[in-house]
């Protein structure tokens, strides 16, 4: 990990089993850098004190659910901000429980980083492999395991060093090791040991702190190279009549997904495959030579073309292929089951098709990673299903294209949204 990156925003994720300490962990974090409000830490000392704690609870400053903080368990994604001298963050609280594993895909989704906490006197459990192999589905780039907790096992290395090799062998089991960098860091989040500060009770670990890791981290983007993907969003035409110039003025407005453009680069419009060179770029009143990814911007084509609302405009040396079947691991989201039987929308970008059932392949036990022949898919199941598609999308593989790669499928008689999809 390099610290090239360290002006920019990273999102990341705590994930693990059930008490494993990630709100302490976040909350601890808030404390240490000195990012929390002091009404709100006056509101949290009060409820400490009705429990009966003599020291303040610093998981309530993530646990904002009545149920949450009644129950002392996480249970909706609680995101969190706070920034440092040199870096902004934003922090995804995931839940521990197997019945909100919906919700921590959800996190997954756009985190560039994922901590995954271990209770130092339980090791490596079930839970812990499931979020392991959920942020590997997810394609989170970096992971960092923290040994929590090492207070109650007397800061004992060996007790770190097994679980260190535990996690590893487990990590090579499912690919995770040999296509990730996965950091180690043994911590107490109660104490605030390797959280910020280095304390003493930990000197035989000689590592970064868990603030130096996330500092350090690449920024989401920043790693290779990607080629360009401008879903377009909006036709702007004015039809100013008061104003000579806008008179012809057609615009199209979206968000830079990935990749950089330029003023004179060629351009491709698909699915139709016209192409122009890029005439003007707008971001607001200014005018820019290039946007970048995340920029959203308004492009202006040489050419007069056809273009509307789900299209995407791509450098012509990087066209992606227009498809009509995709296969894709599926995280169920809705308690209604999925049925090949029924017709669904998928929305992918800026772009919708209706979508049958081709097949679903099989469905991966989370609990053993086992592949199992099923039906039909039920809540929090996550299968490899095939997509037969009305209309053409143009789609990258999740693991070469996060933004490009993903969907949503839509329940086409309530419009709810019941699954999240991530192309092979």
């Amino acid at each position: 990990m390099t610290t090239q990156h360290n002006d920019s925003l990273l999102r990341f994720m705590t994930c693990g089993s059930v008490d494993d300490g990630k709100s302490t962990l976040i909350g601890r974090l808030l404390f240490d850098t000195k990012t929390i409000l002091a009404d709100t830490l006056n509101n949290i000392e009060r409820t400490s004190q009705k429990r009966g704690m003599e020291a303040v609870d610093l998981s309530l400053l993530t646990d904002g659910l009545q149920a949450e903080r009644e129950q002392g368990i996480t249970i909706d994604v609680a995101y969190r901000y706070f920034s440092t001298g040199t870096r902004k963050y934003i922090i995804a609280d995931a839940p521990g429980h197997e019945q909100y594993t919906r919700n921590m895909v959800t996190a997954a989704s756009t985190a560039n980083l994922a901590i995954i906490l271990i209770d130092a006197r339980k090791g490596v459990l079930t839970q812990t492999r499931r979020h392991s192999y959920l942020a590997h589905l997810v394609g989170i780039p970096h992971i960092v395991v923290a040994v929590n907790k090492m207070d109650l096992v007397n800061y004992d290395q060996a007790v770190f060093e097994k679980i260190k090799a535990d996690y590893t062998t487990f990590a090579t089991e499912i690919g995770l090791a040999q296509a990730r960098e996965i950091k180690f860091i043994p911590m107490s989040a109660l104490n605030g040991d390797m959280l910020v500060d280095r304390l003493d009770s930990l000197n035989w670990y000689q590592g970064e702190t868990l603030l130096e890791l996330l500092e350090a981290a690449p920024a989401a983007h920043s790693e290779r190279t990607e080629a360009f993907r401008f879903p377009v969003q909006f036709v702007c035409r004015p039809h100013d009549s008061a104003n000579p110039e806008l008179h012809d003025f057609r615009g199209f407005m979206g968000r830079v997904e990935s990749g950089e453009i330029a003023v004179g680069d060629a351009v491709t419009v698909l699915p139709n495959g016209y192409q122009s060179k890029v005439k003007a770029i707008q971001l607001g009143a200014e005018q820019l030579q290039h946007a970048q990814t995340e920029q959203s911007v308004t492009l202006l084509l040489e050419d007069e073309i056809d273009t509307s609302r789900g299209d995407m405009i791509v450098k012509t040396s990087e066209a992606p292929a227009a498809v009509k079947q995709i296969e894709a691991h599926v995280c169920w989201l809705s308690e209604t089951p999925l049925s090949p039987a029924r017709t669904y929308i998928v929305r992918h970008t800026t772009r919708e098709s209706k979508a049958k059932i081709g097949s679903i392949q099989y469905k991966v036990d989370v609990n053993t990673l086992e592949q199992q022949t099923t039906a039909d898919l039920k809540m929090n199941d996550i299968a490899r299903v095939s997509f037969k598609l009305a209309q053409p999308l143009m789609v990258d593989s999740y693991d070469k294209n996060r933004a490009t790669g993903a969907f949503i499928v839509i329940d086409e008689s309530t419009n709810n949204t019941v699954g999240a999809g991530m192309i092979v």
